[in-house]
């Protein structure tokens, strides 16, 4: 595809592209939920067969994928208007174009990724100088060098941590609740039954089979969390925002109706204040 920039990710590293696909299918929408001009320029500016590998976008799921940014995005406006020169890290960041929606021209911004996906990344985004870019895995506690906790930090992990084991994801939360007291984690998951599925290589949503989810988490589960670190102060849930139709409707509903209460994906939102010291001096 001449003048179009070649997509050589596969694995969980191509997952940025297919949400990329169903947001930019949700936001050339005249009634879209989420508008994102910047996806939908880089589908047209990607040589990759999405159709074929990843079949046709379905409106039901490029919204739900839409709400769960934009479900995220309230979460960044509001620690922006409590900490207006803070720092957003996002780990995982893909291919999402969430900076160019949230950004209020003041704040810091550090993408964290593996170098395949930020290759891809640095070729098709413009960064500017509040924008910096880490190649690091984000179970290596190297990214968090160089951060600021002092004007307010918010580490985001959309479509992440999903993908790790759940010894992994205690150990992030745990070094993301020691190293920036009182910022904010926020993050989404999946269901133990959807995260068992996809390790028996079930097909996804649209049909369309992503790589196996290790870690699964049902809302009982959510307070557990607390455990990973004793700075952990807030453990709470994101609720989705309303949408159009049916599902739009049920997105900000899904705690209270019974079949899917106990079964579906979660926001989850963490706060840190300051770790409690023993006696001994020891966190």
């Amino acid at each position: 595809m001449p003048g179009r920039v070649t997509a050589d990710l596969d694995g969980v590293p191509e997952t940025a592209l297919w949400t990329l696909y169903h947001r930019a299918a949700e936001a050339v929408r005249p009634d879209t939920v989420l508008a994102d001009p910047r996806a939908v320029q880089l589908v047209s500016e990607i040589a990759f067969p999405f159709r074929e590998r990843m079949g046709a976008a379905r409106p039901w799921l490029a919204q739900a994928l839409a709400l769960r940014a934009l479900g995220f995005d309230g979460v960044v406006r509001a620690f922006l208007d409590d900490c207006p020169d803070g720092t957003v890290v996002a780990l995982g960041e893909g291919l999402e174009t969430q900076f160019w929606r949230v950004d209020n021209g003041r704040a810091q911004w550090v993408t964290v990724d593996l170098h395949g996906p930020l290759a891809l990344r640095r070729r098709l985004l413009p960064h500017g100088e509040r924008q910096r870019v880490v190649v690091c895995d984000a179970r290596d506690s190297q990214w968090m060098a160089g951060i600021d906790p002092s004007r307010g930090v918010l580490v985001t992990a959309q479509g992440l941590l999903m993908y790790l084991e759940a010894a992994q994801v205690t150990r992030l939360i745990a070094a993301c609740a020691g190293a920036f007291p009182g910022g904010t984690m926020v993050f989404d998951t999946v269901s133990r039954r959807f995260s068992a599925r996809t390790r028996a290589h079930a097909k996804g949503p649209g049909g369309h089979r992503l790589p196996p989810m290790p870690w699964g988490m049902d809302a009982a589960d959510r307070d557990h969390l607390r455990d990973a670190h004793p700075a952990i102060s807030e453990v709470s849930e994101v609720p989705l925002p309303a949408g159009r139709g049916v599902l739009g409707y049920l997105a900000p509903r899904a705690a209270v109706v019974p079949l899917l209460r106990t079964d579906r994906p979660l926001i989850t939102r963490l706060r840190f204040g300051a770790a409690p010291v023993s006696l001994t001096g020891q966190p």
